[in-house]
């Protein structure tokens, strides 16, 4: 398997001399600077490859290709939008870019609730706590319905954060929430989440998943006459938030999505993390199911709760079977390498992974310091060394 390693460009406190000390080979990376909806041009993503490329790595995926919410809601000027997602597509591709990561997850990415979380024998992790997104939701917000989404008690430990919480602590829980939007991505106030809200208002499951076939329709064809492999991102929590439809959580889902448009260029990222924090998904099987549309792995492991909670674990703790899951990659890789495939080799990279040591107070994007991800991927190293032995 080809070692990745998630970059920022020059937004990232971490250089690029510094990722080539955990030995990794590849370089997971985005103009996260250009907004969502215009075309990355191609000499912006030829400079940024050749300050890969001369620091000793490939650009093996582009994480994200991002998806204007206009498509997600189905209104306004699509045939723009489509035409300029398809123009960067051209430009990566001429630049060999072949891999390109995207998530169809309305208006929010990755969403916790806590940023530092602590960890037994010191550290910290991302954690989403429910009865904190219930409070955010149905108190900050005043989203009264939310509360037909939440257990009792856990409604009950909402009400009761709430009513001790001060305005440090819900301008804190906010930030959390919006942390998982990097680059260019709005942020938005308490204000500026409702009327964001607002928007999709009327946009149920059905209708999310209409305007994401019509996404493929429009795009996959074009991937496919450049050779371009797409792969979805599964949503993170995989679960419905503040109202909006998730339609990316289950194995039923991914199903779905590889059928809308039957071609290896309609595939899947593999995160662990995110189908994992979902009790219903057995991320081992799901694997084994769509293997051969995996073309892109995030590997990272989470412990949940009874109540819906959840943290990043350890890359080998948690409740996945990491090994079960390696092994998984590793036999379709094999299957690649004898039907002879120039891309045979299945890019991953540790992701999300705690706050140790030196990691505290870099500056570093939640979910992603140097020593955290660093044991991760020594870590993950180990178990492909020893299953390939």
């Amino acid at each position: 398997m080809l070692e990745a390693w998630r970059w920022y460009g020059p937004l990232d406190k971490i250089t690029l001399p510094e990722i080539a000390q955990t030995g990794a080979k590849a370089i997971v990376n985005a103009l996260h600077e250009v907004p969502y909806g215009e075309v990355w041009q191609s000499g912006a993503i030829e400079q940024r490859a050749k300050q890969i490329v001369d620091a000793g790595f490939s650009w093996a995926v582009v994480e994200s290709l991002p998806i204007h919410e206009d498509i997600k809601r189905g209104e306004g000027n699509l045939e723009s939008l489509f035409a300029n997602y398809r123009q960067s597509m051209a430009n990566l591709a001429d630049q060999g870019i072949s891999t390109i990561c995207y998530n169809f997850m309305p208006l929010l990415d990755w969403t916790r609730t806590d940023l530092a979380a602590p960890v037994a024998r010191g550290g910290t992790c991302l954690r989403f706590e429910a009865h904190r997104m219930a409070a955010f939701e149905i108190h900050m917000l005043g989203r009264t319905e939310a509360q037909e989404t939440y257990p009792g008690g856990v409604l009950d430990q909402a009400q009761a954060w709430y009513n001790r919480s001060s305005k440090a602590d819900q301008d804190a829980l906010l930030h959390s929430i919006m942390s998982g939007l990097p680059g260019a991505f709005d942020r938005y106030d308490i204000a500026g989440l409702r009327m964001a809200l607002q928007r999709y208002r009327g946009i149920d499951r059905a209708t999310l998943r209409a305007n994401y076939a019509r996404f493929l329709q429009e795009i996959i064809p074009t991937a496919v006459d450049l050779g371009i492999k797409l792969c979805v991102h599964p949503d993170d929590p995989p679960r419905d938030i503040l109202g909006l439809p998730r339609i990316v959580s289950t194995r039923e889902d991914i199903e779905w999505v590889l059928n809308a448009e039957p071609t290896l260029e309609n595939g899947l990222t593999l995160c662990s993390g995110s189908l994992g924090a979902n009790p219903a998904n057995d991320v081992t099987t799901i694997a084994s199911q769509f293997a051969d549309r995996i073309h892109f792995a995030h590997l990272r492991n989470v412990s949940k709760d009874p109540d819906g909670s959840f943290e990043e674990a350890a890359h080998l703790s948690g409740d996945t079977d990491m090994v079960a899951l390696i092994q998984v990659l590793l036999t379709e890789q094999t299957r690649r390498q004898e039907q002879g495939r120039a891309d045979a080799l299945i890019p991953f990279r540790p992701d999300h992974g705690h706050e140790l040591l030196g990691d505290v107070d870099q500056g570093t994007f939640p979910g992603y310091p140097m020593i955290g991800r660093l044991r991760g991927l020594a870590e993950l190293r180990g178990v492909i060394k020893a299953l390939s032995h």
